[in-house]
């Protein structure tokens, strides 16, 4: 994929960077766009949040939330050196200084984190519920959590984990995305993998 020049910086108030502007490597996840935005969407991220953001693979929700919260801080973590550096690198092609990248394997490493969340997004870690529990110990009252999960098993125990703790104002959403794709001589609809998005409240 091509990759942007390392002077490309994103200029606008609003998130939405394309996924090529982004380093890549095989094998790492990449949230796309669009499922991005909507993920963005259910964090409703201030200016100084303080989000962590559990597997955050190449790292573009933690690039697109340090954008958007310039005065906040961002929490990206990540159990591979590699994929830290990855994220390292993102950070650095769009000029984001407000993401810290903690290496480490969700749950063990949250305790460890200075930094309490108003906001969380958990994009990886096993087992899920445990590492969900952990996350919500130290979320702040009135905080925000977006959990995602690509499959049914994921999405009946991200569920009732949230059912348990107890989670306010549970939302669901299926997102299911097409993308306009040139094959040969013809365009066609090509399917963005599918993936569900769990958000919750922490009211007390």
């Amino acid at each position: 994929m091509p990759l942007a020049p390392p002077d490309r910086s994103w200029p606008y108030s609003t998130a939405g960077i394309p996924d090529d502007w982004f380093a890549q490597l095989p094998g790492i996840p990449l949230t796309k766009r669009e499922v991005r935005l909507l993920i963005l969407a259910q964090l409703r991220l201030a200016a100084t949040s303080c989000l962590w953001d559990v597997g955050a693979g190449t790292g573009t929700i933690p690039v697109e939330a340090g954008l958007l919260c310039p005065q906040g801080k961002v929490v990206a973590i990540e159990r591979d050196e590699e994929v830290c550096a990855l994220i390292q690198r993102n950070c650095q092609q769009f000029a984001v200084t407000n993401v810290d990248v903690v290496m480490g394997n969700a749950p063990d490493c949250l305790e460890a984190i200075a930094h309490s969340p108003d906001r969380a997004v958990i994009e990886g870690g096993r087992p899920i519920a445990a590492v969900i529990s952990s996350v919500w110990q130290r979320l702040q009252p009135q905080g925000r959590l977006v959990v995602t999960t690509a499959s049914l098993e994921g999405l009946y125990t991200v569920s009732e984990t949230l059912a348990q703790l107890p989670a306010r104002n549970i939302e669901v959403v299926q997102a299911a995305v097409n993308r306009l794709e040139r094959r040969g001589r013809s365009q066609v609809l090509a399917a963005v993998d599918p993936i569900f998005i769990l958000s919750g409240e922490k009211l007390e």
